[in-house]
């Protein structure tokens, strides 16, 4: 069983930036996919980020330029770099993987409020 467990969100101005955390507790032998989506109030869940383990990374147009996913075998833990960030990016932001033949994974979702 694999736990994934958020962190990095809060309060940011506009123009400014976070990074987000996942840390994936439990064995895992290969990533098959990570990704981050979030859901900001009344709208449907939308994804960000997302890579493959075949190297394919795609993201969402409004992402594109400004935000890195990433990862860190050795500390079994994702990332979401969010740069320029803007107030209608504020939503819940929540990871994702499959792992161990596309076992498939969510994190509990953190906060991010881009405000001034």
């Amino acid at each position: 069983q694999v736990q994934l467990v958020e962190s990095g969100g809060g309060l940011v101005q506009p123009g400014g930036s976070l990074r987000l955390s996942c840390v994936a507790s439990g064995t895992i032998f290969i990533w098959n996919r990570m990704a981050w989506y979030r859901q900001a109030p009344g709208k449907q869940r939308e994804l960000v980020a997302s890579n493959t383990s075949g190297g394919a990374t795609t993201y969402a147009d409004s992402a594109k330029g400004r935000f890195t996913i990433s990862r860190d075998n050795a500390k079994n833990t994702m990332y979401l770099q969010m740069n320029s960030l803007k107030p209608e990016e504020t939503a819940v932001y929540s990871c994702y993987a499959a792992v161990n033949n596309w076992r498939a994974y969510w994190g509990q979702g953190t906060q991010v409020t881009v405000s001034s």
